[in-house]
């Protein structure tokens, strides 16, 4: 099989899209996959392999990981007629993925897509509510001549059936369980921010509104004095929210900025509460690493995130939006400490049959198999009900 890849946001860009395809792309690699990768270009240039084919772009205004690629389109149809592909990934709906569906559609190439973010679900959060219709509707039109299209989870597949959208498979996530590991645990992390209070509290993820940083703020704020003394809050990330989460923030909340490798699998080992109050996302690749590392999880019972916590085993879903929800989570868990201690244990137990060559190797499967069904034009039984 020869796979060409188009993606508007590609590592080295930090984000859970774009370390996904950077694992995919090792992965095919290693089975030995014909691929080519158009990504767009970055400034940290990391030095290409010769897959990919790097793309000059622009950062996207709402969600600046995300780039809009400026893509030259006679240099990408010469490398497609060259390369000859098997079948098309669209990754992203964007330039670079509307440059890859024009030439599917054209040449009649098998192709998928993958759908990754609730733009939808942003737009309410920057006040643009009003072109939620007008996003549905783009969505539709991009999806409907691929052969299907990929969703991380089965809350996701829901939400694309809602509106629609037909053809879903699942295409989850896995975990590098070797990388995030409750044996590092490390006393040198609160040594190093001069943390004292018995329990460590741990936020990761973008700072940004769509992350639902006002629900954590009013976490913090709102915790009852006799759990708020003995709690002290770590960070992790950066976005254009964390000027306004540092000045209504608590004391007792340190800020460690962007962090990632060993130094932030540290942190989530060294934690012993992972607190995540998004209520957008389509999996929740941070909510899984802590899991990986043992914690348990206080989380917005919405979206992806569903597919992973198992409240009252893992962790505790609580109501999206609201502090209060959050706040009797976190008390009923601090109240019993060989709950607590048995929710990390099992979290841990989960993340290891969660494997990215497991996760790879289904997602060829079904690669393969919609490349033989276009060809003997049979797609029965295949796709989500």
């Amino acid at each position: 099989m020869r796979l060409a890849l188009f993606t508007d946001t590609f590592v080295p860009q930090m984000n859970g899209v774009a370390l996904t395809l950077g694992r995919f792309s090792q992965y095919l690699h290693r089975r030995g996959v014909e691929h080519l990768v158009f990504s767009p270009k970055s400034s940290a240039d990391p030095g290409y392999s010769d897959d990919i084919r790097p793309i000059t772009s622009i950062p996207f205004f709402l969600y600046p990981e995300c780039r809009l690629a400026l893509p030259n389109l006679l240099a990408l149809r010469a490398e497609l007629d060259q390369f000859q592909p098997d079948l098309m990934h669209l990754a992203t709906p964007f330039n670079i993925g509307l440059c890859g569906l024009h030439y599917a559609r054209k040449h009649r190439i098998s192709h998928v897509a993958s759908y990754h973010t609730h733009f939808d679900r942003y737009l309410s959060y920057y006040r643009m509510k009003a072109a939620v219709p007008l996003y549905w509707s783009y969505m539709k039109w991009f999806h409907q001549s691929c052969d299907a299209t990929f969703a991380p989870s089965q809350d996701t597949i829901s939400t694309l059936q809602e509106q629609g959208i037909d053809r879903l498979l699942l295409w989850s996530r896995g975990i590098d369980c070797t990388l995030y590991d409750p044996l590092k645990k490390s006393a040198d992390v609160r040594t190093r921010y001069g943390i004292t209070a018995p329990y460590l509290f741990l936020y990761v993820g973008r700072v940004a509104p769509e992350k639902d940083i006002d629900t954590l703020i009013g976490i913090m704020r709102t915790l009852p004095d006799s759990i708020k003394n003995q709690v002290h809050w770590l960070v992790v990330g950066d976005g254009p929210q964390l000027p306004e989460l540092r000045q209504q923030a608590p004391k007792n909340v340190t800020f460690a900025g962007y962090q990632s490798g060993e130094t932030l699998a540290q942190m989530y080992a060294s934690a012993d509460l992972f607190v995540f109050p998004s209520s957008t996302e389509t999996f929740g690749n941070v909510v899984q690493e802590a899991m990986a590392s043992g914690l348990p999880v206080i989380a917005a019972n919405s979206g992806g995130v569903r597919d992973i916590v198992l409240n009252g085993q893992t962790g505790v879903l609580c109501t999206p939006r609201q502090p209060q929800s959050f706040v009797q989570g976190i008390a009923s868990l601090l109240e019993n400490p060989d709950r607590m201690t048995s929710f990390g244990v099992e979290a841990r137990n989960y993340a290891l049959g969660r494997s990215w060559d497991r996760i790879f190797d289904n997602l060829l499967h079904d690669y393969e198999q919609i490349v033989d069904f276009r060809r003997i034009g049979t797609k029965s039984g295949f796709y989500s009900a």
